[in-house]
């Protein structure tokens, strides 16, 4: 479904990614693993498109992406909720999740049945600002937001940060929901370990800009979590 080819990366004279590799099959949840600095974000970004690559090729359902806006790239299907959530925190939650409908680039307003059934707590809290909302349930509206958009791929950079772990354990469970039920595909940049081995089936490890390991989540081996994700 997603395909990145010899991606590179800068900003300025420093060279952030390098040659990187990715392959996301459909149906799958793909999470991009690695110590903090190493370029998780950027790559994420650069798919999105809210980052130029400098050279390499980036294609989505066999589609060239890499010459597309991120309004482009939304539209064709790739959802991404960023980490820090980026809410909107003076608009309702019904109003927030209504934002996400317009990258379809149409007027409609109507959110879908479904994302309520995946968070009821959005539901009942719908008329409340999204700036009142506890960290998790922000997170919970934020995916909500990128669902409206009825995406094929749905990005989420470190969507446990800071979360209380009952919601961990929902958003796990959404996600497991997504794919199982709905045909979902994931991509999740994590730093949580268990979360990753939880919700995972393949895994991609990042250092210094460079992909060093990568294979089915069953093959995330003690010795490569000591050598490139301890601290």
């Amino acid at each position: 479904m997603l395909l990145a080819n010899k991606l590179n990366q800068h900003y300025g004279e420093s060279h952030i990614l390098w040659d990187v590799d990715i392959a996301v099959e459909p149906g799958s949840c793909t999470c991009i693993l690695g110590r903090n600095g190493v370029g998780k974000t950027t790559l994420m970004d650069c798919i999105v498109g809210l980052n130029d690559i400098s050279s390499g090729e980036l294609t989505f359902n066999g589609e060239p992406v890499s010459k597309l806006s991120a309004a482009e790239r939304a539209r064709s299907g790739i959802a991404y909720v960023p980490q820090g959530r980026q809410i909107f925190p003076l608009l309702s939650v019904e109003e927030n999740i209504q934002t996400g409908l317009l990258a379809e680039g149409k007027n409609r307003r109507i959110i879908p049945a479904h994302l309520y059934e995946l968070f009821p707590v959005l539901e009942t809290m719908r008329s409340r600002r999204g700036g009142d909302l506890s960290g998790g349930q922000q997170q919970q509206l934020a995916i909500a937001r990128a669902l409206a958009l009825n995406p094929k791929l749905l990005i989420l950079d470190e969507p446990t940060e800071g979360i209380q772990p009952n919601v961990v354990e929902e958003i796990g469970d959404v996600i497991q929901t997504l794919r199982n039920d709905h045909g979902l595909t994931v991509l999740i940049v994590e730093q949580k370990l268990a979360f990753a081995r939880r919700v995972g089936t393949h895994f991609v490890v990042l250092e210094r800009g460079r992909k060093v390991s990568s294979g089915l989540i069953s093959e995330l081996s003690d010795d490569i979590v000591k050598r490139y994700l301890t601290i």
